[in-house]
């Protein structure tokens, strides 16, 4: 059985899996790495305040080495499904693309890795000279609590390891290959709330504005660069993302003014460093007022993965498709990695990701062959002995 990597991923857009909703996608790939020879198992994690989120686990072979697979089938809403080409469910091909929500960012991706795979089994049999998995879930796209870190903690409990990892997501920038992710900066977010004395605007002297001293805060936390970057790190910085009082009134001094922000940090920080850091500043602009810095409890750490032989294989895959290496990247937002680089040493491979999230997402299809080519050149490579 060989699987197409543009069929595959057509049949996955057709599955309408908006976070958190299954859409038929997770079955989908159930039955397809059942029918490949894959041990299939489909896992539902729930935590309260959360929605449950299914996940999947495949894997077929035995013993080391093992190479894990990972993505997800979640996608995020399509916005107006009339400001599109063609319906966003659709997977439409069209003068060579494949339009469809998730086409990009990561049923493409999936597919190319399902059909690498097959080709293999096709050669080899399903005595492939190892172990490959595949771990999926179905909340990469929200909050990322219910997905791949319990889905890792699962498969810990029940002795299951794993050498090295290929996550799909949509890395390349400008062509296939391009960018090979190897590391990714560490991101915290937080709320700064600074309070005040409620009052009338027209008696200023009997009340204490916050969104003044908040004024003052703002201007020296964001006027003083976090680090200039590292070697292998963009430089860290501090985005503030909204500011609130809670205030309709136009004749009223807010009580107290909240304001939100995320940091994306590089290999100079710790989160208790950053924390400490941030508040040491905010200090020093506001020494007298009171305000206090509620950070988030989701965290995650800058890591990196070292160059060694695994990262030449895979971007020696790459060069032998596309005629070009490519470069090693740390840059852009947050993914799933941040959970598996504690499990095994991970990279980050995908399409090119200029369309993911937009309207008319899509890929086209000599991509998705020739990333099906590149996953096949690893996996012959990874299990040639």
């Amino acid at each position: 059985m060989r699987v197409d990597p543009v069929a595959f991923t057509r049949a996955l857009v057709r599955c309408p899996s908006v976070t958190p909703a299954e859409g038929g996608a997770l079955a989908l790939l159930e039955t397809t790495l059942a029918a490949l020879g894959f041990t299939v198992h489909r896992v539902t994690f729930a935590a309260p305040g959360t929605p449950d989120v299914e996940n999947l686990f495949a894997t077929l072979g035995s013993g080391r080495p093992h190479l894990v697979f990972a993505g997800h089938t979640d996608v995020v809403p399509p916005g107006d499904a009339a400001a599109w080409t063609s319906p966003p469910f659709e997977g439409a091909v069209v003068d060579g693309r494949l339009i469809g929500r998730g086409a990009v960012d990561m049923k493409g991706g999936i597919a190319a890795m399902v059909a690498a795979v097959s080709e293999v089994i096709a050669a080899r049999g399903p005595d492939i000279g190892g172990t490959v998995s595949f771990l999926i879930t179905g909340d990469e796209e929200g909050p990322a609590i219910n997905g791949t870190r319990k889905l890792l903690e699962w498969a810990r409990e029940r002795g299951i390891a794993f050498d090295h990892c290929i996550l799909g997501e949509p890395t390349s920038v400008a062509e296939l290959g391009d960018t090979l992710k190897v590391g990714r900066r560490g991101s915290m977010s937080g709320t700064l709330v600074v309070e005040g004395t409620q009052g009338h605007v027209a008696y200023p002297h009997r009340a204490d504005n916050p969104i003044r001293r908040l004024s003052r805060i703002l201007h020296h936390v964001l006027a003083r660069p976090l680090d200039g970057g590292t070697a292998q790190f963009q430089p860290s910085n501090l985005e503030f993302v909204s500011l609130d009082t809670g205030n309709p009134a136009f004749n009223v001094i807010p009580a107290k003014v909240e304001a939100r922000f995320n940091i994306r940090f590089n290999d100079r920080w710790t989160p208790a460093t950053l924390r400490a850091h941030l508040e040491a500043e905010i200090g020093v602009a506001a020494p007298v007022g009171r305000w206090r810095v509620e950070w988030d409890p989701t965290v995650s750490e800058c890591f990196i993965t070292p160059s060694g032989p695994f990262t030449a294989m895979v971007a020696d895959a790459v060069e032998a498709v596309t005629g070009r290496r490519p470069e090693p990247s740390t840059g852009g937002g947050t993914s799933d990695a941040r959970f598996i680089k504690a499990a095994c040493p991970v990279v980050e491979l995908g399409p090119v990701g200029t369309t993911m999230h937009q309207v008319d997402e899509a890929v086209p299809v000599a991509e998705l062959e020739a990333l099906a080519t590149i996953y096949r050149r690893v996996l012959e490579q990874y299990f040639a002995n």
